[in-house]
């Protein structure tokens, strides 16, 4: 039997005073790699900040449930080590502070909470930067991308390298990355694609994806067990990889339609 990793219960999210997210429920195995698709604002980054706890992101009611435990009034680093990740789709910038040590100060204050994990050992500076340039290699970067300020004057596919260097670096047990596959060129996608399927085919059984995307391009690289369709804030249609197919063919509207449908006979029935 699956060991769930990700329960979500009649979440209802708020934001600015307006309900985004309207009564989700959604369960997510360990080790399943989840395609969560659907239209521009439709909610699904408003799903993945709920998750980490972003505070301009009110929850009315409903629960979050990692590794069957409430997470709702955990703050969003307390929730990062505990092993969730959030890789976004619009990373900041912060002057001042080289990528190397950003990550290495990441990753020595999850081991802090975590002595336990092998991979979050507290590693020195020369420990760190071995894991560092080995994991760069494996992404097709310069090393000198290292030294630079974070995501300062980077370029869109720059900015996407570095969170998944991050991910990789990080290791989670369950990583959300919302619209990775924006603003990619066909080789970056390649790249960021192998990353992210080195980081679990590392040990598939204990890590879990969830990739929020609009588009079929990145899952022809990650080919997701189940896949998730939300419109309006609410999960209208759930599948597996034959799903992607259908909405690259048909779009978005075609699983409007038959809700639309399904909603009628009902009313019919009543």
């Amino acid at each position: 039997m699956s060991e769930e990793i990700l329960t979500i219960k009649n979440l209802v999210v708020k934001r600015e005073g307006k309900i985004i997210l309207d009564n989700i429920s959604l369960k997510i195995n360990k080790g399943e790699i989840v395609a969560l698709m659907g239209p521009n604002g439709s909610g699904k980054s408003t799903l993945s900040n709920a998750i980490m706890g972003h505070p301009d992101y009110e929850i009315v009611s409903g629960e979050i449930l990692f590794e069957g435990k409430s997470i709702l009034k955990l703050k969003p680093d307390e929730r990062a080590k505990l092993g969730l990740f959030l890789s976004f789709q619009y990373p900041s910038e912060i002057s001042g502070v080289t990528l190397s040590n950003f990550l290495r100060t990441a990753y020595n204050s999850i081991s802090i909470t975590s002595p336990n994990q092998a991979q979050h050992k507290q590693l020195n500076v020369i420990e760190f930067e071995k894991l560092l340039r080995d994991k760069m290699k494996a992404l097709h970067v310069e090393e000198k991308f290292s030294s630079r300020y974070l995501n300062e004057g980077f370029s869109g596919g720059e900015k996407k390298k570095a969170e998944i260097l991050q991910l990789s670096i990080l290791n989670p047990k369950l990583a959300i990355l919302d619209e990775t596959d924006s603003g990619l060129d066909i080789d970056a996608l390649k790249i960021v694609s192998e990353g992210i399927n080195n980081f679990y085919n590392e040990d598939k059984n204990n890590k879990t994806i969830i990739l929020i995307t609009h588009y079929k391009r990145i899952l022809d690289y990650i080919k997701p067990n189940k896949v998730y369709v939300i419109v309006k804030g609410k999960i209208v249609q759930e599948g597996d990889y034959s799903l992607v197919h259908q909405l690259e063919q048909k779009g978005y509207s075609f699983i409007e339609e038959n809700n639309k449908s399904k909603t009628i006979k009902l009313n019919t029935l009543n």
